[in-house]
């Protein structure tokens, strides 16, 4: 038995599938993971994401400690909520983890307050990583906070879902964010963020209220989904998977997250920059491209990339797409790749279009 979320109970209820994520008993679906992805698409679901980790990053330093800490800048968070995405590198420039970081305070306080998220498989790496690197600063505390659920409410009308289920300066608050930024409601968390590329909420809630929340937001006409439209969501909109698409042997520029460095001011270090400067001075040998097989079968992981006859590279993340119709996978291939490939299945040589590693936006196709 895997550990529990505070809406296990719920699952069991509404007939979850359950399986191990991460040590967790999580649902993978709840009877269609095709439904559950196409109503993401079309409305609004939830998914249960409590079994991911929230640290609190507070004290005089803390933002020296993350300039450090972290591949992207914080000081880019000019406006209070405002979230980062960024890479927790090694020494050798490979990805720790990927993480969302808030500013919880306003910008330029003394004592500002930090909320960082990061995936629940590599919790207890990033928590060793996270209070070795607090050794160098006088004043940085970190508070994980595991008293705290969290559920995503997805879909083009996720907002308007959940504003019906919450009181009025909640609803206020809500209405008020921009995308990538949350703010704080009487120890409710409200973020207009998420995995699926589609608008939305990841909503932080004490554990004690999370089954009422869960079930009104049912009671609304949120459809609960697993984590098997969760990971078909997040490839469609080009979203890494951390473990697949990039890890600690593999750097940002290798993993389309060169757009989260912060190369500028070049005075500032952080942990991995010098291994990424000699990766950008020398070229990177390899990088993550979209894949789409338009006629029939089904890309997966570690099938290998073929370029004239030559291994190329492998797909690190591949599935059968429910709002394209056909499938898509990323892979990590030779840095001169063309517009096509060939992808080996099962000893046959099947032709597939390379494109940027981004397919579905809000619904529609974006790759040409």
């Amino acid at each position: 038995m895997g550990q529990k979320t505070a809406l296990y109970d719920k699952h069991l209820q509404m007939n979850a599938k359950l399986v191990d994520f991460g040590g967790w008993d999580m649902p993978i679906h709840y009877g269609s993971q095709v439904e559950e992805h196409h109503i993401v698409r079309s409305d609004a679901g939830m998914f249960d994401v409590s079994h991911m980790t929230v640290v609190d990053v507070t004290g005089a330093d803390a933002k020296e400690y993350l300039r450090y800490l972290l591949a992207n800048d914080v000081i880019r968070l000019q406006e209070q909520g405002k979230a980062l995405y960024s890479g927790m590198l090694n020494e050798t420039g490979g990805v720790v983890d990927d993480l969302i970081v808030y500013l919880m305070t306003e910008p330029d306080v003394t004592g500002e307050w930090f909320r960082v998220v990061v995936n629940c498989g590599t919790r207890e790496k990033d928590l060793r990583w996270m209070a070795d690197h607090t050794a160098q600063f006088d004043n940085v505390a970190l508070t994980e906070r595991p008293e705290l659920a969290m559920v995503a409410i997805q879909g083009p009308n996720a907002l308007a879902k959940v504003t019906s289920v919450l009181s009025e300066a909640r609803v206020k608050l809500i209405n008020d964010l921009k995308v990538f930024q949350g703010r704080e409601s009487e120890g409710w968390f409200f973020a207009r963020t998420g995995y699926t590329g589609e608008d939305g909420l990841e909503v932080m809630v004490p554990e004690e209220y999370v089954a009422d929340f869960w079930q009104a937001l049912a009671d609304a006409g949120v459809a609960p989904c697993g984590l098997g439209a969760r990971d078909t969501l997040r490839l469609e909109a080009g979203m890494n998977l951390y473990g697949s698409d990039m890890d600690e042997k593999v750097s940002p520029l290798m993993a389309n997250m060169g757009w989260t460095i912060a190369w500028e001011p070049a005075e500032r270090d952080f942990v991995g920059r010098k291994a990424l400067e000699k990766q950008r001075e020398t070229g990177v040998k390899q990088k993550l491209v979209g894949l789409v097989l338009e006629s029939r079968g089904v890309l997966r992981s570690h099938q290998k990339v073929m370029i004239n006859g030559e291994e190329a590279g492998e797909i690190t993340s591949g599935s059968f797409s429910p709002t394209l119709g056909c499938s898509i996978a990323m892979a990590r291939v030779s840095a001169d790749i063309a517009d096509t490939c060939h992808v080996d299945m099962r000893g046959k040589l099947v032709e597939v279009k390379v494109v940027k590693p981004s397919f579905v936006r809000n619904g529609e196709k974006v790759y040409s």
